[in-house]
């Protein structure tokens, strides 16, 4: 692991937690896009953590395509059922990886309507 590169996903989450720095929610939004598996597992978990805050950003990437498979399972794991039309619609992408994490998305989304 990038201990120095963990260590800046801490300092923003503290920073996007607190403070709700855009810049530092966008920080971990890029994370997502590293090359380091670990780096990009501990951007999503700060994400998801974030719960409803961090659902503007991941709109963003929706929109704009980014990191899609990653983005599909936060918003899946946010349990959200606004998102159940995006994550239908992304469960029919022509890119295989953005359709599973989609359908899977959808998946816990339902797990999560069948909890509450």
């Amino acid at each position: 692991m990038n201990v120095v590169g963990a260590a800046r996903l801490f300092g923003y989450n503290a920073l996007w937690r607190t403070m709700g720095w855009y810049s530092a929610g966008r920080a971990l939004l890029d994370a997502l896009n590293s090359p380091d598996e670990d780096l990009r597992t501990l951007a999503g978990m700060f994400l998801t953590q974030s719960g409803k805050k961090a659902e503007p950003l991941l709109e963003e990437a929706l929109a704009k395509r980014q990191n899609l498979p990653l983005v599909l399972t936060i918003l899946g794991d946010l349990g959200n059922p606004k998102y159940e039309p995006e994550l239908r619609r992304f469960s029919h992408d022509l890119d295989p990886l953005v359709a599973t994490a989609a359908r899977s998305a959808l998946r816990v989304l339902r797990a999560h309507s069948s909890i509450l």
